[in-house]
């Protein structure tokens, strides 16, 4: 989401970021422009989602984990997001799973017809909002501002409703030895019903990721159908993947 803002608009948001309380003034001096063009850039975020306005100033309508996220390595993630939006044809039904670079995913639907998406991801209701091509079911459960996720047993239950052709999913580390990985517990549970929940799995996950280990083991490799990842990762370690029968995409 964030690719889509200037980059003064972006500079503004992580100003607010990592300190909300900041006036109108004390961003024009820092951002070395006028109070008029803060006030611009504060009402041009407030109309795209970004921020929530307050009287002399404004906060991010997002945690701020979540904007430093999204501006880390924007362009890979971008040519993943779109390269798995890509595999995605009219009339399709997937779920998206909550994440920085699965919510991109969405961002490259406009052109294709009738698809369903259920995910606990609240990052992708912007696109949805703007695409009438985009059917969107949202599950319930509780809310995670850290991530943008809805999780729990609420959310776990209600995915058990759907059967879809893709499960899109993200990973906080991967590798032979260990699989898929992540940090939350609650987290790893949804990859673990949207694959249940699904005919293919596919991870989104830059090379960045390749031999971390978090702490929530999620999927071994050979579950999953397709890994769509950047060039970064070595020649040695995809031959090796696909030796597990996954099918992998460099982007």
């Amino acid at each position: 989401m964030i690719k889509n803002l200037t980059e003064r608009e972006r500079e503004l948001l992580m100003l607010l970021a990592e300190d909300s309380s900041l006036s109108v003034t004390e961003i024009s001096k820092t951002l070395k422009v006028s109070a008029v063009t803060v006030r611009h850039d504060l009402s041009s975020l407030s109309d795209k989602g970004f921020v929530v306005r307050t009287r002399g100033g404004a906060f991010p309508a997002f945690n701020p984990s979540i904007l430093v996220r999204q501006r880390n390595m924007v362009d890979v993630k971008s040519r993943i997001a779109k390269a798995a939006a890509d595999l995605i044809e009219d009339g399709d039904t997937i779920m998206i799973e909550a994440g920085t670079t699965t919510a991109l995913i969405a961002q490259y639907l406009l052109g294709k017809r009738d698809i369903h998406i259920v995910t606990n991801s609240t990052l992708i209701i912007p696109y949805a909002r703007i695409n009438p091509s985009i059917h969107l079911t949202l599950t319930g459960g509780a809310f995670r501002p850290f991530t943008e996720s809805i999780v729990g047993p609420v959310a776990l239950k209600e995915l058990e409703q759907f059967h879809v052709k893709y499960a899109f999913v993200g990973t906080d580390g991967f590798s032979l030895k260990t699989g898929l990985t992540t940090h939350l517990v609650e987290g790893a549970e949804i990859v673990k019903k949207m694959a249940d929940q699904a005919g293919t799995i596919i991870c989104v996950a830059d090379s960045s990721k390749y031999g971390n280990a978090g702490f929530v083991k999620v999927l071994p490799l050979e579950n999953i159908g397709t890994l769509i990842t950047d060039s970064g990762l070595d020649s040695a370690v995809v031959n090796e993947i696909k030796e597990k029968g996954v099918e992998v995409l460099r982007v």
